[in-house]
């Protein structure tokens, strides 16, 4: 399965995002996607010790402390921390480990792969889920997707 066809089918299938690392300030890349995620349906669940709240919902210390599924774990964090996030990813059962732009890392993709979840390094899900369901197209961004089939 080639990368589109999986990114699509995870933002399509996702509903609930856990955003690691989301700040409450309106000019950062976290609070700028989530909010972009939240208006296009996706239900956020904000996880930042530091705040109560950020968009609305109500902020969680860690991935452990959310009392519902999460479907995406959405790293705002530094390569260096993927590996605990993983671990936690893994115990909530979250089914995807998202890491943003500028994240990889290799140990925590083939655990957190062994344990059954999907795993996106180095992508930002604001500007693939507009690349790839037509978001970019409003701002005059080309989506450089050239297709005469319609998405799946």
């Amino acid at each position: 399965m080639d990368d589109i066809t999986k990114l699509r089918r995870i933002l399509r299938t996702s509903r609930t995002v856990a955003v690691v690392g989301l700040s409450a300030n309106w000019y950062r890349p976290s609070f700028f996607a989530a909010k972009y995620m939240q208006e296009h349906g996706y239900r956020i669940i904000p996880v930042n010790p530091q705040y109560d709240s950020v968009l609305g919902e109500k902020c969680h210390a860690s991935l452990r402390d959310i009392p519902e599924p999460v479907d995406i774990v959405d790293c705002f964090r530094k390569s260096s921390e993927i590996p605990a996030l993983a671990e936690e990813a893994i115990a909530i059962g979250a089914k995807v480990l998202w890491m943003q732009l500028g994240v990889e890392n290799a140990a925590a993709r083939a655990r957190a792969e062994a344990a059954g979840l999907e795993v996106v390094e180095n992508r930002c899900v604001k500007i693939e889920h507009a690349r790839l369901f037509g978001g970019l197209g409003w701002i005059g961004v080309d989506t450089g997707i050239i297709s005469a089939k319609r998405p799946v």
